[in-house]
């Protein structure tokens, strides 16, 4: 059990590669606007995990098994993600394949994140595989952001109010889960 001083460790995964993607931008506005309260640990090597092999399970590349201690180390998992061609991004599907034979999200308490133009069938994809994998989560630890792009401020890489009062409310329900 932990001591009520230790911060909970939260991992946050990025379904984006791209470095300046609004899906990091959201995760790394957590980061800042919750530190004190919680850790957030943003996971950047997402795009290091090799291609899913079921073969590899006996013995997991490195990638995977550090990939796998950062899951099971957290509290809580939040995952951002963008949608791409009307689904999540290989590379974050790929991620989580890695993860179906295990238990790693089993109970896990899950926020997940679609910031994207429209985003409604990466979310509602997302939605499903977690759900099928056990992960912990309410209606109200999951946020879509769809027009994401018309929602930051350009000039300052800010977020604008709304997605942050809507942060503000799935970070709060998350907490309730842990």
């Amino acid at each position: 059990m932990m001591n009520s001083f230790e911060l909970r460790k939260i991992l946050a995964i990025s379904g984006s590669t791209r470095q300046n993607s609004i899906n990091k931008l959201i995760l790394q506005s957590l980061k800042e606007n919750y530190a004190g309260v919680l850790h957030v640990d943003l996971y950047d090597s997402i795009n290091e995990l090799p291609h899913f092999n079921p073969d590899d399970l006996d013995a997991l590349p490195a990638a995977v098994q550090s990939f796998y201690d950062a899951i099971a180390s957290a509290d809580g998992v939040i995952i951002c993600s963008p949608e791409y061609v009307f689904s999540m991004p290989g590379v974050l599907k790929n991620a989580i394949e890695w993860t179906v034979s295990t238990i790693l999200f089993s109970d896990k308490p899950l926020a997940i994140i679609v910031a994207s133009s429209l985003g409604e069938k990466a979310f509602e994809s997302l939605d499903v595989v977690m759900t099928t994998l056990g992960a912990s989560m309410t209606p109200d630890t999951k946020l879509l952001i769809s027009g994401s792009n018309s929602k930051i401020d350009k000039q300052s890489n800010s977020l604008n109010t709304e997605i942050i009062a809507d942060l503000n409310h799935l970070m709060n329900a998350l907490i309730g889960l842990i």
